[in-house]
């Protein structure tokens, strides 16, 4: 038994130092190059470090402590950046308030790339109601749908208002009022994601 185990320690090596390599590349991806999805983020860090797709790659939630971890060592600005997009993501959220706007994302969690986005998720009888209420404040968007998981079987469409405030862009993800209870799952953790009301980004912009 003693020399499987030694013989096992060198391949267990291998796979953890693979690991820690796609995490860090795949982190290095989604700062420097704006790849938002992190599937296709470990995809990339696996194919220029020519490691196979397995079931031993990193969680995201890896990825994202990685990704933070690289942002406070390279992009010096990060915090002033992370500061000023939740003053802007406070100030859309104050516009849109009769909408019960929450506050998902990367502007949430802090890891903020280069090439950031403010996330919101808003509660409306019909998807209408977001898109005329952007028309009336001269406020031009691009309308598509988003799949949000709930579980591991269920996945829903939800319709996402987009378009960019001076040189911020923004996604509006419109939930009906009964829908909105319903946490979708985050893709970092598979857990509930958490979603920030206005007081909460107040107390966060407060720090």
């Amino acid at each position: 038994m003693g020399r499987h185990t030694r013989s096992a320690n060198p391949r267990g090596r291998a796979v953890a130092a693979a690991r820690q390599k796609i995490v860090i590349e795949a982190a290095r991806i989604m700062a420097e190059e704006g790849v938002r999805d992190y599937q296709s983020a470990k995809r990339k860090a696996a194919h220029r470090l020519s490691l196979p797709e397995d079931k031993n790659w990193p969680g995201n939630a890896e990825i994202e402590a990685a990704l933070k971890q690289h942002l406070e060592l390279f992009q010096k600005d990060s915090q002033a950046i992370l500061r000023d997009l939740r003053g802007t993501a406070l100030e859309a959220m104050t516009l849109l308030q009769e909408f019960s706007p929450r506050l998902v994302g990367e502007v949430l969690s802090g890891a903020v790339t280069r090439f950031p986005e403010v996330q919101l998720h808003l509660a409306a009888a019909v998807p209408e109601e977001v898109g005329l209420f952007l028309d009336a404040h001269g406020i031009p968007f691009a309308m598509e749908d988003r799949r949000l998981r709930y579980n591991s079987e269920r996945a829903v469409a939800v319709p996402v208002f987009r378009f960019v405030a001076g040189e911020t862009p923004f996604a509006l993800y419109v939930f009906s009022p009964e829908a909105i209870r319903e946490l979708p799952i985050s893709p970092v953790d598979g857990r509930p994601m958490h979603r920030a009301g206005m007081r909460e980004v107040e107390a966060l912009l407060a720090r």
